[in-house]
């Protein structure tokens, strides 16, 4: 039983070396910190993930062309995928409307913008007005694109916050009116989207231009393939049949033949399987780093198992007296467990303090919050005191199990 003489005792002894004890401490503090801010970091990636795809809504699927299934199939070799065409979201629209509400093909690239003398870059989506709804992209001034404005491939432009403030100097200027050549080509800016900030993965969403998909295909990408069609469902109870009959309508529209879905030209995704995925991910990837950090907490406790074995072998005498005067092996082994418990509890309580704080340092450098459970702090406290036994428990024996009169001998 560890008890307030041999907490008093374990403190003296630690005291009386307070290099050795803080050097000790470090590997406990490293590891605890380390798992701290892993798992904030990684719960802070998870939620904005989340956050973000669940933000587009929970009944949406998106249909995007190539097959995963096949070694860069999803346009990994550098090449664009074409398989994918403004007819085939016209398919979609006209022929599942008992499943489907909105559909919008998105053709998306790199856009090269200057307005007076200044210039930049930024990302071109090409689209309809259906992708305000589909997309959560509503305008904060101005409109967004019209029927009219795709019919008569209009040369007009809806602009993020970002472009607004790169070509004018600030986020609230208003460009609606003013002429914005993109890739030498010039456009009237109708309408300004209102700010979203970063993405899921850190992308600057309010970096971009929105054109209408007919002007983008003919006029500025000179193409006529689309890179996504959004598909909006009735209901999210409909997203797995409206999946299922956009995947049969595309293999009859695309001459596919069997196997599939190994043939496929394009793939399905629902926003519920694509939320399953990305938790998937930083899950997996939070647990791979907490992992490592844990490693670091284990060497801690080796680290102070071993300063213990040499605090036990320096006060051998120590030892002999006390069982000399009374003490039993039950007391010097509490006394012994003691020092290793205080060590790895301090050490674990500024290593939860050092973990909250740098995971905040870097969940701000990485432009998302870093979320610090309780549990996790309560776990990481409960870890720590348990190394501080477990690796304590050999050299308390040790030093328990010692021969009094061998003990007074030692020189």
């Amino acid at each position: 039983m560890i008890g307030i003489e041999s907490l008093k005792v374990a403190l003296r002894s630690l005291g009386s070396n307070k290099l050795r004890t803080a050097l000790t401490m470090l590997g406990v503090i490293i590891g605890v910190g380390a798992v701290i801010a892993m798992l904030a970091i990684g719960e802070g990636a998870s939620q904005r993930v989340s956050a973000s795809i669940s933000a587009m809504g929970t009944n949406l699927v998106t249909v995007v062309p190539g097959n995963p299934r096949i070694r860069g199939g999803l346009g990994g070799g550098g090449q664009p995928i074409t398989t994918l065409i403004p007819e085939d979201a016209d398919a979609i629209s006209n022929n599942l409307t008992n499943t489907v509400s909105q559909v919008a093909p998105a053709a998306r690239g790199g856009a090269s913008i200057k307005m007076g003398n200044e210039n930049t870059q930024t990302t071109l989506i090409g689209t309809t007005p259906a992708y305000q709804s589909v997309n959560n992209a509503p305008t904060s001034s101005g409109r967004f694109i019209s029927p009219d404005d795709v019919n008569g491939r209009l040369k007009v432009a809806v602009v993020g916050k970002t472009v607004v403030a790169n070509l004018l100097g600030s986020p609230d200027a208003d460009p609606i009116g003013m002429d914005v050549q993109i890739n030498r080509i010039q456009f009237k800016i109708i309408g300004v989207l209102q700010a979203k900030g970063s993405g899921a993965f850190g992308q600057d969403q309010d970096d971009v231009i929105i054109i209408p998909v007919s002007t983008a295909l003919r006029r500025v990408f000179n193409q006529t393939y689309i890179n996504t069609i959004y598909v909006e469902c009735a209901s999210p109870s409909k997203m797995d049949l409206a999946t299922e009959q956009i995947t049969t309508l595309l293999r009859h529209r695309h001459h596919l033949m069997p196997p599939f879905p190994d043939n496929d030209d394009f793939s399905v995704r629902s926003q519920s399987a694509l939320l399953e995925t990305s938790q998937s991910v930083t899950g997996t990837m939070t647990a791979l780093l907490a992992g490592v950090a844990v490693v670091s907490l284990i060497v801690g406790g080796i680290g102070i198992m071993n300063i213990m074995i040499v605090s036990v072998t320096e006060r051998t005498r120590e030892i002999g007296i006390r069982k000399a005067i009374g003490a039993t092996a039950r007391d010097i082994m509490a006394q012994f467990l003691t020092e290793s418990l205080v060590v790895s509890v301090l050490g674990g309580l500024i290593g939860i303090a050092l973990g909250i704080l740098g995971s905040k340092l870097v969940g701000n450098a990485l432009g998302w919050p870093a979320l610090v459970r309780p549990q996790a702090v309560l776990i990481s406290f409960l870890v720590s005191a348990g190394i501080g036994v477990f690796f304590g428990i050999y050299p308390a024996r040790k030093a328990a199990n010692l021969n009094p009169i061998d003990a007074l001998r030692w020189e």
